[in-house]
This record gives C-alpha cells, sequence and structure tokens, in this order.
C-alpha cells in the first residue's frame, strides 16, 4: 500500500473511533421514537449537539427511505423527509457485524463538496433491525489529526494521452531556442539550484522555458524563458543562499543530473524529452517524453540508468 493509502486509512480510523461512540448511543434512543416522524426529530435535535462535528442527523427505514426530517445544528429540514437515499454511495457499502459504517469520501449532491457519511444500524429490542440513524459530514469540518503524508519515492511510470503515444513515430524533434543554447543554460540551472535558493524547477526544452520555485518565496513560482536561462547575468536576480543541509539530492549531482537531461533531449529525434523537473527536498526527477508518458523516480535511479533504458521505457 503507497503512503497516500496509508494516509487516508489511517485518518479513517481516527474518524471511526472519534464518531462510533456517539452514534451508538443516539441510535439507542431511537427505537422508542420508532417510525414516527416527529418522534424522530425530537430525539435527533438535541443529539447533534453530542457530534459537533455533524453537518445532518437522520433516520432511515431498512429500504433508504427517511423517516425523519433532516437535522441541522440551528434547524429542521422538512424537505428530506420521505427522501429516497437507497442510491447513494453509502447505502450500498456493506454494513460491519457491530451496526457501525463510515463511508468512502463523496462528492455530495447539493453542495457539491468532499463529504462522507457515517451509518449506524437501529435496532429494536428483540435485536431485530428497524433502521439507520444517518449522520453526514463535510470533509472541511472534520477533525485532522494525522500529519500530511510522505510522498512515495517508489519509480512509478505514468501513460500519457493515447492519441500522441498513437501518433509518436510521424513526428520528429523540432530544435528549441532552448536546445541550441544548452551550454549555457546547463551552468545557469546549476548555479541557481547550488547557489541561489532554487529548491524545485521544472524545465521545459520544447518551449524554451523553466518554471521554478526559491528557498526565499516557496509558494510563488518565477518563469525563466529561454532568454534568462541562457543569461549567467539572471543568478543575480536570486539572492545566495546556501545549499540545504536536509536535501535529499546532494549539490554536486544537480550538474551530472542536467547533463543527463541534456542527453536525453538529443538522444534520439522520434522519442525525445519534452520536460522535466527537479525537487531537491523530495530528491526526485520527473522526465516527460515526446510520447507523453512520464516517470518519476529519485535521482540516484535516474543517474543509474543510461539514455537507451529511458527511451525504451518511454516508447
Amino acid at each position: 500500500m503507497d503512503n497516500l493509502k496509508q494516509a487516508i486509512e489511517q485518518q479513517r480510523r481516527r474518524l471511526e473511533g472519534l464518531l462510533h461512540d456517539p452514534l451508538k448511543r443516539i441510535a439507542e434512543r431511537l427505537p422508542a421514537a420508532w417510525p414516527d416522524r416527529e418522534a424522530l426529530d425530537a430525539v435527533l435535535q438535541p443529539a447533534i449537539q453530542e457530534i459537533p462535528e455533524c453537518r445532518f442527523l437522520y433516520a432511515l427505514n431498512t429500504a433508504g427511505i427517511q423517516l425523519s426530517d433532516n437535522i441541522s445544528r440551528t434547524t429542521l429540514m422538512p424537505e428530506y423527509f420521505g427522501r429516497d437515499r437507497s442510491q447513494r454511495p453509502y447505502m450500498n457499502e456493506v454494513v460491519p457485524a457491530d451496526g457501525f459504517l463510515l463511508s468512502d469520501a463523496y462528492i455530495s449532491l447539493h453542495a457539491k463538496r468532499p463529504s462522507l457519511t457515517a451509518l449506524q444500524l437501529v435496532r429494536d429490542e428483540q435485536g431485530n433491525a428497524l433502521g439507520f440513524l444517518g449522520a453526514d459530514f463535510d470533509l472541511r469540518s472534520l477533525p485532522h489529526t494525522a500529519s500530511l503524508y510522505e510522498e512515495s519515492t517508489e519509480w512509478r511510470q505514468i501513460k500519457g494521452d493515447p492519441s500522441i503515444r498513437g501518433t509518436v513515430f510521424q513526428q520528429s524533434r523540432s530544435e528549441s531556442l532552448m536546445d541550441r543554447d544548452m551550454d549555457a543554460v546547463i551552468p545557469v540551472l546549476d548555479e541557481l539550484f547550488t547557489e541561489r535558493g532554487v529548491f524545485q524547477a521544472v524545465v521545459h526544452f520544447s518551449s524554451s522555458r523553466a518554471t521554478v520555485w526559491t528557498l526565499d518565496d516557496p509558494y510563488r513560482y518565477r518563469i525563466l524563458t529561454h532568454e534568462s536561462l541562457s543569461d549567467p547575468d539572471t543568478c543575480l536576480a536570486f539572492p545566495h543562499r546556501d545549499y540545504p543541509e536536509n536535501a535529499r539530492i546532494p549539490a554536486p549531482a544537480i550538474r551530472e543530473i542536467l547533463e543527463n537531461l541534456r542527453t536525453l533531449r538529443f538522444a534520439d529525434e522520434t522519442v525525445y524529452l519534452r520536460s522535466s523537473s527537479i525537487n531537491i527536498f523530495n530528491g526526485m526527477v520527473s522526465l516527460t517524453f515526446s510520447c507523453d508518458g512520464s516517470h518519476y523516480m529519485t535521482w540516484s535511479e535516474f543517474l543509474d540508468r543510461s539514455a537507451d533504458f529511458w527511451l525504451g521505457s518511454a516508447g
């Protein structure tokens, strides 16, 4: 399981722990009111205050038909009474044996925002299923108790536009302005990375530009045209910064990476490098070829493989 999926599952488990007991307690109060609309509303109105993050509470029968109004924190919404929720995503998931289900996230019908629903089975004194207590949550209102996940460093290949891949052998590389001045462009990019605080760059070889992010202003990018990239004076516009100690790419490797990108740009006239990104903190390099295929790998994996390997994988 990749890091993103692990982070999602960990957060879901934390949310289940927060919501399970309050919903179970509320559901235990409902059988006495079932299936009377006004009686159910009377139980649910104060109960929603026990779940601060909840947007709506409601009761459903086993067929997914709503028996109560929608209960918000401030009002009743009678227009939802009788609503058929049987086709909503959360009604088509398998409810676990304990009767509690936290649905997968979905896009809400009205607010059009990422949401999820918790369902708690409601049983009578004999243990027969009466229906469900439903609780809707807007993802932005839920507590996030986990730290941001760590991006995977596993090598990945992602295929691009099939129409581009299908016509790749009918095209050939056109020399760009950057291609002509690569002897100047590479030293400038190396200087920006190792001495001028640039930590990420996307180099567009075909359109002769680079988008760069700096340590001094990491939330905004700068676009450097071919004229800027081929002019060493451009480095003067960026303050000197020591190379970060926590960078995963060692400073001496930057020049070697850039030289290998040059090799891939010129290695084949049909399958050639269109763009590449370097991030010194991720330690990752990405490659996008003329066939629209993209690769993501660590800087060391990139340097360990020959041009023939990358062109074969891209094609």
